[in-house]
């Protein structure tokens, strides 16, 4: 995964303590979490950088006093992701039950009346930019049109019980870029933020 982030602190204490808080107190501790909306124009977030704002925003609006977000989004632009590790392991505990919002609120997946499972990545298993051929990124997170991006199933389900269709970050491509494109394969542009050093 390229971005420009430094996650020292991520792993674990991420994804294992969120989920055991209640809303309120979620918001005040999170270091992890899905965004509630995404930014309404697909796979367009406005670059990494304009991801990294969203993350903020969510965060803020939602009482964290961390002033780092950074969005979990590969691209191919120069820049580095460092202490990943346990989040790649096999270890890491993303689920539907702990990839909560920055509510604190559980978001919805396959078998849900509505199903938004689909979160954007662009990475291979490993968190680094998928070479699957062609566009992985939609442009780098600057298209809502033709393309596609890698996303990765939060709740980990899918069509097929596979290892690929069960990754929390490298599942499937989109069939596009577009809010439409990604809504037809249960998708709305969410992305994965997590609060860097």
């Amino acid at each position: 995964m390229t971005s420009g982030i430094g996650l020292p602190l991520l792993a674990a204490v991420a994804l294992t303590g969120l989920a055991m808080a209640g809303p309120a107190q979620a918001q005040q501790a999170m270091t992890f979490f899905v965004t509630s909306v995404g930014k309404g124009n697909g796979a367009d977030l406005g670059g990494i950088a304009g991801a990294d704002a969203h993350c903020q925003a969510l965060a803020r609006a939602a009482g964290s006093t961390n002033t780092n977000w950074r969005a979990y989004l590969s691209t191919t632009e120069p820049g580095g992701a460092a202490g990943v590790d346990d989040l790649h392991s096999d270890s890491n505990n993303v689920t539907k039950q702990t990839a909560l919002t920055e509510k604190g609120e559980t978001v919805s997946g396959r078998g849900d009346a509505v199903n938004t499972h689909d979160i954007l990545t662009g990475s291979d298993p490993q968190g680094l930019f998928s070479t699957a051929g062609g566009d992985t990124t939609c442009g780098n997170w600057t298209k809502s049109g033709e393309g596609s991006a890698i996303v990765g199933h939060h709740d980990r389900a899918g069509l097929k019980d596979t290892r690929h269709m069960n990754s929390w970050n490298s599942s499937h491509g989109s069939r596009g870029c577009s809010q439409d494109n990604l809504k037809a394969s249960g998708g709305a542009g969410l992305i994965y933020c997590f609060a860097a050093n």
